[in-house]
């Protein structure tokens, strides 16, 4: 679990809403915890990223902009029954993390929280701004140089259990209260699983301390459990481990844990960040039956300001460890009293819902091809299916709002080529709800990928997209370099990547950087995160010790983290604040290729904002080349050129994103797109828009 150690924390009391004057830049001297940008940065081009909203200077604030949502009188009340019992009460709680000088740091102070039975209270907020924290603190699992200063934390009696102080309670009574009363789903599922159990076993842990079920009653538990949150074959998948299982599988591995005594209370940190959006929404639906049927109170914490406002009754923003504003969450988004809560809402991709440009590709009629190419594209020579160039690609590039973007005549030069990429882990009985997709065996599905084949040209960002387990990753790590493939072929550049000898893979290293997608995991626990920035240019030798540290300095503000946290473990961080550290870590030593697997989906809206001006104002300048892996669609929406969709291990439909998403043929890309969450009165709008 994430600390969300914030670096200056306000010290002042706030009032339950608060306004504050608008900033010039988050990186204003007066706002210390985002450093000023790196001055060699180049600015992000006006409107490059949202028809209607523009792009202002890199990382200036955009609280001016008024993006207010007029919700109908209908929706304004919660829809949680407002007379229902208390499950958890906050009032006054602070708590405090000792640093390695000694001094006490405050990372939240007089925090106010009220949970009712069947409702969903949010709290949203920037990284390191206290949302974890506060959640360790109610389920008695704070880091241990933290401490809780003040406050009170109860919950509230719920049939033969009495009302507890959960601050007194012994670790003996803890053991009796979690996984019963209050489940918690933790917010980096590459940590919170237990390795050396199998994923059923993980799962199956509360019922084996809480309930009398024999083995074989908990094995079936499971199984429901885990078909319950969308995992396929579940019985196959509880016998897995942890790591055989790709992040958004483990993420709902930890969802079926949390539920499986319908607790009272369930404390969900970033429940969906690694979930695509149709898992997402069968997850939400989930917790909604939840509330519902077993009257759990949910306190969700989330940087999605759209499933915020589709999905909570009650909304809690916070900033820098306090409250900015509260209130009944169609009320809060629709009418925002506090500038920040504005500059979130204005700088969340989602709740724009999909109605920005496309981005047109630099030196490029074409955006970058796939395979099974639904008409979208041009013909890619060897791979399976390429279909016929994209009418009226060249010359300009039809927006989804009917504007048209000059792009130049003459095509980028491919930097990657990707033919007939073959990984089959297994081959498994297809079941009864598995689509049959053109060129598929009817017989059998597979895990891993297939005859995959796309291009894309240099200076270019293809999004990866699809479900979970549908091979995304997968293609991510192959094209790093990280394994051989059992059959095809991936040419970066000059090199061919499924080829390379020892010495050769060594350079490749300096050509392509991979940015993780458990960051947490991938950081060294025993070393300052400027050392892991530092990694690299050490390995090829670059610079001397003090061009080392200037450029880990550099590369820590690109990212908008203070260097000053050069000298922190990862433990001290939030899970935002580790997700830009992996990215500072991979643009370090300037590589031509970047993977971005899931790379900003643990960032809070601001912070996300910032990174995609950041890569996109990068490429511009430097002539990167991107795959950018994400399950968030408005994200790939603003970021990519083209789009390929994947689907249980099979490319499904492709081509230029304007193309895929306003008119897609493929009905799996249909479902992907009507599963987007839509604050209420733009849900009619965006349909229309996405022509589905």
């Amino acid at each position: 679990m994430s600390s969300d150690l914030p670096e200056q924390p306000n010290s002042s009391h706030p009032p339950q809403s608060r306004s504050h004057p608008p900033r010039s830049s988050p990186h204003s001297p007066q706002s210390s915890h985002l450093p000023q940008p790196s001055p060699h940065l180049p600015p992000v081009k006006p409107g490059s990223r949202g028809i209607g909203t523009g792009t202002p200077a890199k990382y200036q604030s955009r609280i001016g902009i008024d993006y207010s949502i007029e919700y109908p009188e209908s929706f304004a009340e919660a829809t949680g029954a407002s007379g229902a019992a208390s499950v958890l009460t906050v009032r006054g709680l602070g708590v405090s993390y000792a640093t390695r000088s000694g001094e006490p740091t405050a990372a939240i102070r007089d925090i106010d929280l009220d949970i009712r039975a069947g409702a969903v209270t949010a709290v949203v907020g920037e990284s390191g701004s206290g949302k974890s924290t506060t959640a360790g603190a109610v389920i008695g699992l704070l880091a241990a140089n933290a401490q809780v200063t003040s406050g009170d934390i109860q919950l509230g009696a719920h049939g033969d259990d009495p009302e507890l102080d959960l601050r007194t309670l012994s670790p003996t009574q803890w053991q009796r209260v979690r996984g019963a009363r209050i489940g918690y789903i933790p917010q980096d599922p590459g940590t919170s699983l237990n390795p050396l159990k199998t994923v059923g076993a993980n799962v199956a842990e509360s019922l084996r301390l809480h309930t009398g079920l024999g083995a074989d009653a908990r094995r079936a538990r499971v199984h429901e459990l885990l078909d319950r949150v969308g995992i396929d074959r579940p019985q196959m998948r509880a016998e897995q481990y942890p790591h055989e299982l790709s992040g958004g599988m483990r993420q709902r591995a930890l969802i079926a844990a949390a539920i499986s005594l319908d607790p009272q209370l369930l404390i969900a940190d970033e429940p969906t960040s690694a979930l695509d959006v149709t898992v997402q929404k069968r997850i939400l639906d989930l917790l909604d039956d939840l509330r519902r049927d077993a009257g759990t109170g949910i306190l969700f914490i989330t940087h999605d300001l759209a499933v915020a406002a589709e999905r909570a009754n009650d909304l809690v923003v916070v900033r820098n460890g306090i409250v900015e504003e509260r209130g009944p969450a169609r009320r809060l988004l629709g009418r925002p009293e506090s500038d920040y809560t504005r500059r979130l809402l204005a700088d969340a991709p989602s709740m724009q819902t999909l109605r920005g440009a496309v981005r047109s590709a630099p030196g490029a009629g074409e955006a970058a091809t796939a395979g099974p190419s639904t008409g979208a594209g041009p013909a890619v020579s060897g791979s399976a299916g390429a279909g016929p160039a994209v009418p009226g690609a060249a010359g300009a590039a039809p927006t989804s709002t009917g504007t048209t973007a000059e792009v130049p005549s003459s095509p980028a030069a491919d930097l990657v080529e990707v033919r007939g990429l073959t990984q089959v882990f297994a081959r498994v009985p297809r079941e009864e709800t598995d689509e049959v997709h053109e060129g598929e065996a009817a017989g059998s599905a597979i895990i891993g990928i297939e005859d995959v084949g796309f291009t894309v040209p240099e200076g270019t960002t293809l999004g990866l997209v699809g479900e979970s387990g549908s091979g995304k990753s997968t293609i991510g790590r192959a094209l790093a370099g990280f394994y051989t493939p059992q059959s095809g072929t991936i040419r970066v550049g000059d090199y061919q990547a499924e080829a390379l000898t020892k010495k050769q893979l060594r350079e490749f290293r300096k050509t392509v950087q991979l940015v993780h997608q458990n960051p947490a995991s991938a950081l060294d626990p025993a070393h300052a995160v400027g050392a892991s920035i530092a990694e690299p240019l050490r390995n090829f030798r670059i610079g001397s010790k003090a061009e080392r540290t200037d450029r880990v300095a550099q590369a820590m503000e690109t990212v908008a983290l203070d260097p000053a946290l050069a000298s922190r473990r990862p433990r001290e961080l939030s899970g935002g604040q580790l997700q830009r550290i992996a990215i500072a870590r991979a643009l370090v030593i300037e590589p031509r290729l970047v993977v971005f697997d899931e790379a900003v989906s643990a960032l809070d809206v601001t912070v996300q904002s910032q990174i995609l001006d950041l890569i996109q104002g990068l490429q511009e300048e430097l002539g990167l080349t991107y795959l950018f892996i994400s399950h968030d669609l408005a994200v790939v929406r603003q970021i990519a050129h083209s789009v390929t969709v994947m689907s249980r291990g099979r490319q499904v439909e492709s081509g230029p994103v304007d193309q895929v998403f306003a008119r897609p043929e493929d009905p799996y890309t249909k479902r992907l797109l009507a599963a987007i969450p839509r604050p209420l009165d733009t849900q009619v709008l965006d349909l229309q828009t996405l022509a589905i």
